[in-house]
């Protein structure tokens, strides 16, 4: 994409004798964001864990929120040391389970058609970066019907590194011919925010209820309720 409005991505301007942040560009995160599947993806890895012989509370699948499929596997793996099944084979059983789970169970969240709407309606470029495999991206998008509503989707599935690193959000910014310093990015999880943030982007977060109260989301530039608490008055200060 080229600039938008005729207004070049890297470019910022003065308004009266304050300097104006040029916010242009929106990126989505997925999983617990858009489509309420970290409950799906919590119940599919106890279920997979489980056959390994590895007993996961809520609390310990939590811990790993925001990494990346094979990452979470890997961690566990290291800790149980499990010898049953490989780490790949319990990556690729999770991955098909919350696939199956979101297709048959999975709802978007709470405003997500009404953000969408909200910044394509004012011509902003729109991404999605998300730490799960490209194959189950695509199939939640095509699950909510909202594949047109993105300019770039990318996975960290094809980055070196996955969140809290800041790759698939330079990435996205990069599909979308983006300064990273035009960009502003939502999440749900504190590793997602860390990411973003390392992007050098304007982070609103929207925890999930339980997580709301964690002191690290402080680091955010604003922290809402539900995706519908945003509009024109918190862009703007958000520009400022």
């Amino acid at each position: 994409m080229g600039s938008r409005n005729g207004i070049s991505p890297s470019t910022s301007y003065l308004c009266g004798a304050k300097s104006t942040i040029m916010i242009n560009t929106v990126i989505f995160d997925m999983d617990g964001l858009l489509v309420d599947s970290e409950p799906l993806w919590g119940v599919a890895m106890r279920e997979v864990f489980s056959t390994v012989g590895v007993s996961l509370s809520p609390e310990l699948t939590h811990l790993t929120t925001g990494l990346r499929t094979k990452e979470v596997v890997s961690y566990w793996h290291n800790y149980f040391k499990w010898n049953s099944k490989s780490a790949e084979q319990v990556t690729t059983e999770i991955i098909d389970s919350v696939t199956h789970k979101i297709l048959h169970e999975g709802q978007g969240m709470e405003g997500l058609h009404y953000i969408l709407d909200f910044f394509r309606s004012r011509g902003f470029g729109i991404g999605l970066a998300s730490s799960s495999p490209m194959s189950l991206i695509q199939s939640v998008l095509s699950h909510l019907d909202i594949r047109s509503s993105f300019d770039a989707v990318v996975s960290a599935e094809f980055e070196p590194y996955g969140k809290p690193h800041p790759a698939v959000y330079l990435a996205c910014a990069g599909e979308l011919n983006a300064n990273p310093l035009n960009c502003l990015a939502f999440e749900d999880s504190v590793t997602g925010m860390i990411a973003a943030k390392a992007a050098r982007m304007k982070v609103v977060v929207v925890p999930e209820a339980h997580k709301r109260t964690e002191p690290k989301f402080v680091l955010a530039d604003m922290k809402l309720d539900s995706l519908l608490q945003f509009g024109d008055e918190q862009l703007e200060l958000l520009r400022k």
